[in-house]
């Protein structure tokens, strides 16, 4: 399923429009929506961290927006800030997911039929992913990243190269220190 084909069939406040599409012989050319405002990864570097009341809208809005992929059974599978445009003044409720470059269908309904594509940003990966076997929970688990990243100003997995950050999520240990504690899933 391509990207076209995906944000065609989208009509949520929160994605990105899609106006018209054009097949060049060399490319192709995606007219959407002007969101001028940048990459919620910048306000991130740019704000060291967010109060907890502001990173609640975005996070409502962002988990009210995949529940609405999910519901048409799309799965993004690449959530991360870098991937959600906002506006200049900063009003989280008009933030915009975009790139549906790695969204697929899924049937939620088929238990048996997970995803084994091992694809996305390995900051925000999940576990199950690197495994190759997960559903449309893959998303939520980014989400929990981006929340982690807007209230602490850093990624809960790093490493000096993506398979150190692969260890590190696969041990799912990370540290929330300016609230003084730990969590170990």
């Amino acid at each position: 399923m391509n990207e076209v084909h995906v944000l065609s069939e989208m009509d949520h406040p929160n994605i990105v429009r899609l106006f018209e599409f054009y097949d060049e012989p060399k490319y192709y050319c995606l007219v959407q929506e002007v969101c001028s405002g940048g990459e919620l990864f910048d306000a991130i570097i740019s704000a060291g961290k967010f109060k907890e009341s502001t990173a609640q809208v975005l996070i409502k809005r962002l988990v009210s927006c995949i529940n609405y992929c999910h519901s048409k059974g799309i799965v993004h599978r690449d959530l991360k800030p870098e991937n959600i445009l906002l506006e200049p003044d900063m009003d989280f409720d008009k933030m915009k997911i975009i790139d549906f470059g790695t969204a697929v269908p899924f049937n939620s309904k088929d238990k048996k039929k997970a995803l084994n594509e091992v694809l996305g940003t390995p900051f925000y990966i999940a576990p199950e992913v690197l495994a190759a076997n997960y559903t449309e929970k893959c998303d939520i688990w980014s989400i929990g990243v981006i929340t982690f990243m807007l209230l602490s100003g850093k990624a809960p997995f790093f490493g000096k190269d993506d398979a150190a950050i692969f260890a590190m999520v696969r041990k799912g240990k990370f540290e929330f220190a300016s609230a003084n504690w730990k969590m170990v899933t």
